[in-house]
């Protein structure tokens, strides 16, 4: 699995972050983005939900 942000979608909500931590953060422009070496979700569960909560659909998830 491999995870980014894009960010041309993406408004700075910050449900990503909120929902899981351990693999997104906000850039100092205040936007979301996937914490370096955590492209692979590092098995956290909630990297679906922090999908689904992304209220422009920014998140997105590949093979």
């Amino acid at each position: 699995m491999k995870i980014s942000v894009d960010h041309d979608h993406c408004i700075g909500s910050g449900m990503c972050e909120m929902t899981a931590p351990r693999v997104f953060t906000l850039s100092d422009d205040g936007y979301g983005e996937v914490i370096p070496g955590k492209e692979d979700g590092a098995g956290d569960p909630m990297v679906k939900e922090a999908v689904r909560g992304c209220p422009v659909q920014a998140i997105k998830v590949g093979e």
